[in-house]
């Protein structure tokens, strides 16, 4: 069983909703995967996390998403 996390804000939301998502990743053991939706459409990432935490496989897709609705 996963769990969801989302987030709208006004401003860039990549932030909450990569912590917020990390948060809840101890309910999915197997893939997980981040999605945002901004002025240049959408972003999405899915890793799978296995044999390693959510941090470690999101920390560069970190970096390079935005947008203002998100979903993980």
């Amino acid at each position: 069983m996963g769990g969801f996390f989302a987030t709208a804000n006004k401003n860039d939301c990549v932030f909450d909703l990569f912590f917020g998502t990390d948060y809840h990743s101890h309910l999915g053991t197997r893939r997980a995967g981040m999605a945002t939706y901004g002025k240049d459409g959408f972003n999405r990432a899915i890793h799978n996390i296995e044999n390693s935490p959510f941090r470690t496989k999101f920390e560069s897709d970190f970096h390079e998403m935005k947008g203002t609705l998100g979903i993980g």
